[in-house]
Order: structure tokens, then C-alpha cells, then sequence
């Protein structure tokens, strides 16, 4: 009887009774259980107290707990079926597990709180089974049983989409400014995708979204006209900052194709080896020390933006813009950001530079959602990260199989669901 009492607390399991134990040749522990009488003819889904059904498949199952040391051990029992009124035919419950899971509970959520702190190999070794997907499923859905809660008090969101694996597969992440945790993933990325996140909401709740942050995708505004047009949209100046690198980057490629097919000294010495020309060579090497602020350029990458001062002006009057446009969004006063990025419109409308030309007819298309952002100091800073711990999951997890594991995965690291170890569960 003391064995039995030492085994339960050992187990930490409650409404179980311990029918017998014994240790294989292997080491591996054996435990046969049953639930009390309180606990049994319970229906696995909802708990309700049902009748017998059938045996089943007949036979005996287990559930692998927490090892002892080095040891495995299992809970064996013999279950059947009960006919719900819900739920009809369905395979009766255990108090020390969940429906459909091999495991215990406490297994389950020792695997999980694992998965959030190591790599998938880490886990899988320290724990002796394969990867895990189910289980971080089972307990998303029991901790966020609730999900609409996420939507509770809403003012400020952000919405981007993120990489998940190659071939342009995507996820929609949309967060909660004012708490910095997501609270919506899905598969995906367009209206359609962002469509659905609107649909959960109540109208109250889409009444009281004031701004909607993000890059300068056409759908976000499609889908902000359709839903909540009281809201602002913000676009973050490092998306904005990142279209003039981009279109920079552009004009250096452009440079280095021409320093490539007309050399700078065509002319041969008369004496001597001709000097031979490394314009080409220059400008293909400049990206970094074109891409970098001012303040922070090395000597060699100093040297390099005099070099391309006087080899190619038109590609140093492109870093002048962008660099302008960069400072524009370190004015505190936002009359001054209007007045500032009013007089960069005007230049780079007329600087001759094809690819400027058509950033500032984007940034005129932007620009009210340009000057929200400065006047309501939104950033996206938080959603970007949120994008690298997202990515962070799928490198630690060597990738997912199934999306709804990763999506599941996300949920519990990224947004505001308690995990815990299982003895901080039975503390709180």
C-alpha cells in the first residue's frame, strides 16, 4: 500500500488508482493504473460522465511519462468506449492524459516548455522520442482555449508577412502594438488572407482600431478601407528608408554594367603595360559602404564614397538622396518631417535618376500614411523582430511538415500564452 501511495506522488498523478508495477529486462518501467470510480465512463472530449460503449480495439494502452533518472516509464490500462450525448462513440478519458495523446500530461508539458528553450535534436534526445508537432498542438489548444481574448482592447495593430521556406511560402503575423505579442498567424499573405483576421472581429472591436502599421503593400489598405476606415495606416520609416536602398543598390548595379562596358582609359600608353582600369571593380565593391550611415563608415569605406564622388556622379547624387531621405525621418517635429520630405519629393522628382523618380511618385502615394507614422511615433521595430523569432522557431525546428504545428509553435512562443514548466503549473 506505501508502494502504491509513493508511485502516485512519484507520478504526480490525481483520480488514479495503482494496480501493479514491474521493471522489464530493458529497464523500462511498467505501471498498470485505472481511474477512480468518480473518474470512470468519462467522455474523452468533454468529460461528461457517459456509458459503456464498446470495447474498441480491446486490449491494453499506454502513455509514456517522465523518465526516472534513466529509466522510461509507461502507464498501462485497459480502455473501451462510451456513448456521449455530444459527442457520441468516442474512446473514454484518463485523468493523467489528454484525448488522442500517447503521453502524460506532465510529459506533455515538459516537452513543450523544452521546444520553446532548445533545437528539435536537443529535445528529441533528451526526452527519447521523435519530434513533437502533436504535442505542441494538444497544448496550444487546451492554454489558448480561448482565442478571441488575443482581440480584447485592440487600438493599435501590425500586420506583415514573413518566409517560412523557400518557394515563396508565407505567413500573415498580425501583432498588438500596445503589448507587443501576437495575437493572429495564418498561411498566407494578401487581402484574402488579411480578410479573415477582420472577419473575428466584432464591429465594436473594428470601431476602436485607430492605426494599422505595416509595409506599403496595396492590400492592407484595401483591406482597412473595407473594414475599419476610421483607422489610420502608418508606414514605418525603415520600410521607407529600405525602398531608397533598394532603388540605391539599383543605380550602383546600373554604374558598374557601364564602368564594365566603357572603360574610364581606353587610351594605351605608349611605354610600359597599359594601367588597367578598376572603375568596374570599385563600384561592384561599394554596396556596404554606400548602404551604411555617415557616422558610421570605416576609412577604407570613406575612401570608396570620394572615389565614387568623382568617378560617377550620378551615383553619389543617388546616396546624396538617400541619405536625405534617411534624415528626413530624424525630425522630432512633424511640421518640420512634412516640410522636409516635401523638399526631398521636389529633388528627387527632377534628379534624373529613373528608379528616384519612381520612389517619389510611391512615397506621394504613401505619404499620408508616411506623416501618421511621425506624428503617432509608430514603428514596426517590434513586428520585424517578431519576423526573426518566427524564422528563429523554424531554424530550431529544422523546419515543419505540417503548418499547423508551426503556426501552433508561433502562438506559444510569440504571443501572451503562459507556458510553464509542470510543476509551475501545480503551484499556481
Amino acid at each position: 500500500m506505501l508502494t502504491k501511495k509513493i508511485l502516485k506522488s512519484i507520478l504526480n498523478v490525481k483520480h488514479t488508482a495503482i494496480d501493479d508495477m514491474k521493471i522489464l529486462p530493458d529497464g523500462t518501467i511498467v505501471i498498470k493504473a485505472h481511474p477512480t470510480k468518480d473518474e470512470q465512463c468519462r467522455c474523452g472530449i468533454c468529460g461528461r460522465k457517459s456509458v459503456h460503449y464498446d470495447n474498441g480495439r480491446g486490449g491494453t494502452r499506454s502513455w509514456r511519462a517522465c523518465d526516472w533518472n534513466t529509466h522510461k516509464v509507461y502507464i498501462v490500462a485497459d480502455i473501451h468506449r462510451v456513448m456521449c450525448p455530444k459527442h457520441g462513440g468516442v474512446t473514454v478519458s484518463v485523468p493523467w492524459a489528454r484525448h488522442k495523446s500517447r503521453f502524460t500530461k506532465e510529459f506533455e508539458e515538459l516537452a513543450t516548455w523544452l521546444s520553446l528553450s532548445c533545437t528539435k535534436t536537443a529535445v528529441a534526445s533528451l526526452l527519447r522520442i521523435s519530434w513533437n508537432g502533436p504535442i505542441i498542438s494538444r497544448m496550444r489548444a487546451e492554454l489558448d482555449a480561448n482565442p478571441a481574448a488575443h482581440f480584447v482592447g485592440l487600438v493599435r495593430i501590425g500586420v506583415d508577412e514573413t518566409s517560412y521556406k523557400k518557394g515563396h511560402k508565407y505567413i500573415t503575423v498580425v501583432i498588438n502594438h500596445d503589448t507587443g505579442k501576437v495575437i493572429w498567424a495564418h498561411e498566407g499573405h494578401g487581402k484574402t488572407i488579411f480578410t479573415k483576421f477582420f472577419k473575428l472581429l466584432s464591429k465594436e472591436q473594428l470601431a476602436n482600431i485607430q492605426l494599422v502599421s505595416g509595409d506599403g503593400a496595396k492590400w492592407i489598405q484595401a483591406c482597412i478601407n473595407d473594414f475599419c476606415l476610421v483607422a489610420k495606416r502608418c508606414i514605418d520609416p525603415f520600410h521607407v528608408v529600405q525602398w531608397a536602398t533598394e532603388a540605391l543598390d539599383e543605380v550602383r548595379r546600373l554604374a558598374w554594367r557601364d564602368a564594365l562596358r566603357n572603360p574610364a582609359d581606353k587610351t594605351p600608353k605608349k611605354r610600359g603595360r597599359p594601367k588597367k582600369d578598376t572603375t568596374a571593380k570599385d563600384l561592384k565593391g561599394s554596396r556596404f559602404a554606400l548602404g551604411k550611415a555617415p557616422e558610421h563608415l570605416t576609412k577604407k569605406q570613406q575612401a570608396q564614397l570620394e572615389f565614387i564622388a568623382k568617378a560617377d556622379k550620378r551615383l553619389y547624387r543617388a546616396y546624396l538622396l538617400k541619405e536625405k531621405l534617411r534624415l528626413v525621418f530624424q525630425c522630432e517635429n512633424v511640421a518640420i518631417t512634412k516640410k522636409e520630405l516635401d523638399g526631398w519629393i521636389k529633388w528627387a522628382q527632377h534628379c534624373r535618376i529613373n528608379v528616384f523618380v519612381e520612389l517619389q511618385r510611391k512615397i506621394r502615394r504613401h505619404y499620408d500614411a508616411i506623416l501618421a507614422t511621425m506624428e503617432h511615433h509608430l514603428s514596426n521595430a517590434v513586428l520585424e523582430a517578431t519576423n526573426r523569432k518566427i524564422k528563429l522557431s523554424v531554424y530550431m525546428a529544422y523546419g515543419f511538415r505540417n503548418i499547423d504545428n508551426m503556426i501552433d509553435m508561433i502562438m506559444l512562443r510569440c504571443s501572451d500564452i503562459d507556458v510553464r514548466l509542470p510543476w509551475d503549473y501545480e503551484a499556481a
